[in-house]
């Protein structure tokens, strides 16, 4: 999914990073051996020293993500409607000032062209400012997935016997048996639901928000021109 593209990049690092401190040493020139890793456990849990873990399925298949998703989608079709609406506006005050342009002397028309000029140019950098943070906002949203999931993803490793999770697209041959995105969707979901009620010890929002910050930008608009 296009959407999801940079954030599930920033994830596989996280992936490569949890690797190395979990089981450094284990992966040597790109090829790992996992004949016999992969157990059958009487409770149904896989006992394996390697697993794989594909993060863009975990995001993608958790509650958490499912409304991280839909919060960015509702939020970029807000922001795209409000700048259709904007032109629009904006549009119609140049016409109207082309109009009343007969009715100006030169000096008194170029002070209401700048004037105009200088609120599209600040509309466009507020505009743009609130596309860049939503962006910022669906890209850091599976890291940060990845980060609170971190105490599931080692219990699951404990329960298993796991020393290492490597990222499965990044595995050339694998047994779908040491893949445990199935049973790290299901842990998160049971453990967080869609992570609207998480906060940190100081009371902010564990995971991003998707939303542009300070509303709607007709409201703030500023007439004068940006500062150099």
């Amino acid at each position: 999914m296009r959407e999801t593209a940079a954030g599930t990049a920033r994830a596989s690092a996280l992936m490569g990073a949890l690797a190395l401190v979990f089981a450094p040493g284990l992966v040597g020139a790109g090829l790992i051996s996992v004949s016999g890793a992969a157990q059958a456990q009487d409770i149904g849990t896989v006992q394996s020293q390697i697993l794989t873990l594909d993060p863009e399925r975990l995001f993608m298949g958790t509650m958490v993500g499912r409304r991280l998703t839909k919060q960015y989608e509702a939020e970029r079709d807000r922001l795209i409607a409000n700048n259709r609406e904007l032109e629009s506006e904006l549009r119609a005050e140049e016409q109207s000032l082309t109009d009343a342009r007969a009715d100006m002397t030169p000096k008194q028309f170029r002070t209401e062209a700048d004037a105009f000029d200088a609120k599209v140019r600040s509309i466009r950098q507020e505009n743009e400012r609130k596309a860049r943070d939503l962006e910022r906002g669906r890209e850091i949203a599976p890291l940060s997935l990845m980060r609170m999931a971190e105490p599931i993803l080692v219990q699951i490793m404990r329960e298993t016997g796991g020393n290492i999770i490597l990222d499965n697209r990044q595995v050339l041959l694998r047994s779908d048996a040491i893949d445990i995105t199935d049973l790290a969707i299901t842990r998160i979901d049971e453990t967080v639901g869609d992570g609207s009620d998480l906060t940190t010890d100081e009371g902010e929002a564990t995971l991003p928000e998707m939303a542009a910050p300070d509303g709607d930008t007709s409201d703030t608009v500023d007439d004068t021109p940006p500062a150099d």
